[in-house]
């Protein structure tokens, strides 16, 4: 599925707005990222871009990832045991996570304000944001495992 010219434009329009050039590689790695479902890290977008542009480095993929962050068009998901992996969909949302291969994906769900609320309250805290995640099989890794048995 192509991501709509329509939001690849209001994308780049931001980074325009932020002083921010558009090179090649920028806009590949944000047209990556619209047309992803996957939540890649900049291993998988370094390797899915490489055969375009066999001049750049992840490093190049990471200061554009850091770049895109900074002007609020890409989220960085860290989880503590891999590499950080990269959301365009800034809004709020949750995600579901294979316990097997690590696919992540999107879910809606009302946001949890009340929960921030109450937290402030019971412990002093100054809450900014919380985040849900839900863990589990996937239907392929599912049906991977009642093929072995």
């Amino acid at each position: 599925m192509a991501v709509s010219e329509e939001r690849l434009q209001k994308a780049i329009n931001t980074l325009k707005k932020s002083g921010v050039r558009i090179t090649p590689q920028r806009h590949a790695v944000l047209e990556y990222l619209l047309n992803s479902m996957i939540h890649p890290t900049a291993d998988e977008i370094y390797k899915a871009l490489e055969g375009k542009f066999p001049n750049m480095s992840v490093a190049t993929v990471y200061n554009n990832l850091r770049v895109l962050r900074e002007v609020g068009l890409v989220r960085e998901l860290t989880y503590g045991d891999s590499s950080s992996r990269f959301d365009c969909n800034t809004s709020d949302h949750y995600h579901i996570i294979c316990n097997e291969c690590g696919k992540i994906v999107d879910f809606h769900y009302p946001p949890l304000d009340e929960v921030e609320a109450l937290a402030e309250k019971v412990t002093g805290f100054d809450v900014s944001h919380h985040r849900l995640e839900v863990y589990g099989i996937c239907d392929e890794c599912k049906k991977i495992a009642s093929q072995k048995h």
